[in-house]
């Protein structure tokens, strides 16, 4: 169950981005020892105690005219209103200082629950380094180690029992649909015209959708949920507040939908940054539908639609599965045909394979394409599984891990692609060694 979201603050070099990774469960943001290494803000998903959430690590605050700092007290002021609840570090080593006292200060003056953790408290002995920051005047201060872990849950309990209890959006029957992409592709127009009506904001300025939004509607008699969320830009690139603070709603209706339409610019054609967009579904496990929309404005001849088809297979070479959609929101050509599709990759998403064709399917493409040998032996899989869906995740017991080449595991997922319909949905593929009797 989705709980909110915690922002953690604080000066450079306390450890923020060591305790975010120690959350998180993974090195996502770049810890070394000198301060200002993150001057963005970043995203992660925590869990506890049955509980998610959305993690945002931010840059180090300080009193001192340093590089990047106006840009990284922007970044921290938004992180603060997108969160439920703060969690402020402190450096239990190196005691309270003048930019604790700052950031304190600043967090008093906003309604939001914070919850103060002491890093660097490794033991007893320093345990009692942690008084002298009740002078902050904010929460009871938790002492603890982002590098060993020492009391890490202790402060996540804290942070949880500050969560607002009536956070969670009401969840609408039928499929859930997120609209995403790059800001200006069209998202807000696509959306009124699958619903026909005038429901979203439209506007050629960029950045003018915020918020997510679900809209629940009915076509053909079935439900659905559809989220225009704001458009995503990579991190770093852009410092205007309205478009950071739409990230992480554009993120969470992502982590909430069924199935994501990725918008691209027919008339703009595919940018970097809408491989970064993309990612973010792909990451998700999210089942994917490539919407080239404003099709209308392109001049057309009878090659047109092939030519741009194979440049969006080059440009998304790992979104080979996704079906692609011509449509002009403006015109509503073609339109029609998005809620057919969805239906379709929803459906594929959802597909569980019987074990034994599984098998049958695995041990037909050993033998008549096996692995390639590795210092004298080869990949080979013994026995085959689905152990879920949505997306459909596949466990191979093999004789050794190691020995799989990452070719040959995309090899085995196109031909699992291929005898049987999972197109739209990504596939994983987990191997493990196979356990002796």
């Amino acid at each position: 169950m989705h709980k909110g979201v915690i922002a953690i603050v604080g000066r450079p070099n306390v450890g923020k981005s060591t305790i975010f990774n120690r959350i998180a469960g993974s090195r996502v943001s770049i810890v070394e020892d000198f301060p200002g290494v993150t001057r963005d803000r970043i995203y992660a998903r925590g869990e506890w105690a049955g509980d998610t959430f959305q993690l945002i690590d931010t840059g180090g605050i300080q009193l001192a005219d340093q590089p990047y700092q106006e840009e990284i007290r922007a970044q921290v002021q938004i992180a603060i209103e997108e969160a439920d609840v703060i969690l402020m570090i402190c450096n239990g080593k190196t005691g309270m200082t003048d930019d604790d006292r700052y950031i304190a200060s600043m967090l008093q003056k906003q309604t939001k629950p914070v919850v103060l953790a002491v890093n660097m408290i490794d033991d007893q002995v320093h345990m009692m380094n942690i008084y002298e920051f009740y002078a902050l005047g904010l929460s009871d201060p938790i002492g603890c180690s982002g590098i060993h872990g020492i009391g890490i849950g202790d402060v996540l309990d804290a942070c949880m029992e500050q969560m607002p209890k009536e956070i969670i959006q009401e969840e609408h029957e039928g499929i859930h649909i997120a609209v995403i992409g790059e800001p200006n592709v069209g998202k807000s127009s696509l959306v009124n015209a699958i619903l026909k009506e005038e429901r979203s904001i439209v506007s050629n300025v960029q950045g003018t959708t915020r918020d997510a939004v679900d809209t629940p509607f009915e076509h053909e008699g079935r439900p659905y949920v559809i989220v225009d969320t704001a458009g995503i830009r990579k991190r770093g690139k852009v410092y205007e507040s309205v478009e950071k603070y739409s990230v992480l709603r554009a993120m969470t209706a992502i982590e909430r939908c069924d199935v994501a339409l990725f918008v691209i610019d027919a008339e703009a054609g595919i940018r970097e940054q809408d491989k970064h967009v993309a990612g973010y579904a792909t990451e998700a496990g999210k089942p994917v539908v490539i919407v080239v929309n404003k099709w209308d404005a392109i001049e057309k001849d009878d090659h047109t639609m092939v030519e741009f088809t194979e440049k969006v297979r080059t440009e998304f070479a790992y979104l080979s599965w996704a079906p692609i959609v011509f449509v002009s929101a403006r015109t509503h050509q073609r339109v029609d045909s998005i809620i057919p599709v969805v239906d379709r990759v929803c459906e594929n998403a959802a597909r569980r394979i019987p074990t034994n064709i599984l098998n049958e399917v695995i041990a037909d493409t050993q033998l008549t394409n096996p692995a390639p040998a590795r210092n004298g032996k080869r990949f080979r899989v013994y026995y085959a599984t689905q152990v879920s869906a949505q997306p459909p995740s596949f466990v191979l017991s093999c004789n050794d891990p190691k020995l799989m080449h990452f070719s040959y595991q995309r090899f085995l997922e196109n031909s699992l692609r291929q005898a049987f319909d999972f197109e739209g949905t990504p596939i994983r593929i987990i191997v493990r060694k196979k356990v002796s009797e």
